[in-house]
């Protein structure tokens, strides 16, 4: 009779299809949808604006808890990590990031420099004086991951299982109640655990959910997708959404041999199949795909390499964030110093590209990029060495 999907998967139609059996009416489908996502309310005694048969009816589908907040770290810089658990008792984490102010030009956080979208002009987003604190919440998508990424925590235990698309929508519901007197959420990522592009059915399902008016109501462009360069997908990504979900790429070396060392993904889709799949992406006008780069000390942080970077993005729509390595538990590896990335930075600069050293936000808690690994999990294998 109802679908097998979990509450929070379910749209306003396929809500009125559950309860149809049951003699509720469609438009109150819709609202079981806005108070399930628009006021995080899973409770139908408290579904206050529903008919007292309809509250009735809905007790007995006994709707579940997707997921519980198992713990949460503050870090100084007010950085939140929450450990979410679900049903089965998988954890992932996810992240709240607020934002700052400060002079236009200071360096930006893992987010800030794609928050506002180019739409509008300002690759540095301001906070007025008396405005709400804007937070954006990166989120996982799978237990675990399976690319391997030698500088990232996430993939060292490998992949356990994919996220619903429930799943992923709980974080951002979690994440929203947990939110300071005067922060709003304003911005959703997808740069947690996991490969979001691996797990492409729920993590679109989550997009749609998300992005619903009568739910969270997110704009397309306050929602970024980072992929490690699963081709087929960022094709179907593009075309599903008409190219309005912002596109975050984790590229890490211009050239396949380093990029095979330490992205495994490079040799499935090397560079020039992946350079091919960006350029087709249909961006609406004024936007870019963000180009995301870990500098990983004496691997891919010289000159000579930003002199190959610069060469294999001639041509296409980007801004780049680069990452000083964030030090993981499994790897032996690590950033190169400030003078190393600065020089690496005004090489692109200098090529004419909008250029992002981010603020480290978070790591005191292991929060930064690239530190959200699985509780407790024994590495799949070792990657001290790229």
């Amino acid at each position: 009779m109802v679908p097998e999907l979990g509450a929070l998967a379910r749209t306003p139609e396929e809500w009125a299809e559950a309860l149809r059996p049951l003699g509720v009416r469609a438009f109150h489908a819709r609202q079981v949808f806005r108070w399930l996502h628009a006021r995080s309310v899973l409770e139908p005694a408290r579904m206050t604006d529903l008919p007292a048969p309809v509250r009735a009816a809905l007790e007995t589908l006994e709707l579940p808890r997707t997921l519980e907040v198992a713990d949460e770290r503050r870090a100084a810089d007010d950085t939140r990590k929450l450990l979410v658990r679900m049903r089965d008792g998988a954890t992932v984490e996810t992240v709240l990031i607020p934002g700052v102010t400060g002079p236009r030009g200071s360096l930006p956080s893992p987010v800030e420099a794609m928050e506002e979208g180019d739409d509008e002009g300002d690759d540095e987003p301001q906070v007025e004086a008396g405005a709400a604190v804007r937070v954006t919440q990166c989120i996982s998508t799978q237990v675990g991951c399976a690319m391997g990424c030698v500088f990232c925590a996430s993939g060292v235990a490998g992949i356990k299982r994919n996220l619903g698309a429930d799943e992923i929508v709980a974080q951002v519901l979690a994440g929203r109640a947990r939110l300071d007197a005067g922060e709003r959420l304003s911005n959703v990522v997808y740069m947690g655990m996991g490969e979001p592009l691996a797990n492409y059915e729920a993590t679109a399902r989550s997009l749609r959910l998300l992005m619903h008016p009568d739910g969270i109501a997110l704009s397309a462009r306050r929602i970024t997708v980072s992929t490690s360069g699963v081709v087929p997908e960022i094709a179907r990504l593009g075309a599903d959404f008409a190219g309005r979900i912002g596109l975050a790429v984790s590229l890490h070396a211009a050239d396949d041999e380093t990029r095979t060392r330490l992205m495994p993904i490079n040799k499935k889709y090397p560079l020039a199949v992946l350079m091919d799949a960006l350029r087709a992406y249909p961006l609406p006008a004024r936007r870019r795909i963000t180009i995301e780069y870990t500098l990983v000390a004496g691997k891919n942080d010289d000159a000579g390499e930003a002199r190959k970077l610069v060469k294999i993005l001639r041509g296409l729509p980007v801004k780049v964030n680069l990452i000083p390595m964030n030090p993981i538990a499994a790897s032996s590896l690590g950033p190169p110093d400030m003078d190393g990335v600065l020089q690496f930075q005004r090489v692109l600069c200098d090529a004419g590209y909008s250029c992002f050293i981010r603020r480290r936000r978070g790591d005191d808690v292991a929060a930064a990029c690239g530190q959200l690994a699985l509780l407790g999990a024994k590495p799949k294998v070792r990657v001290q060495r790229a």
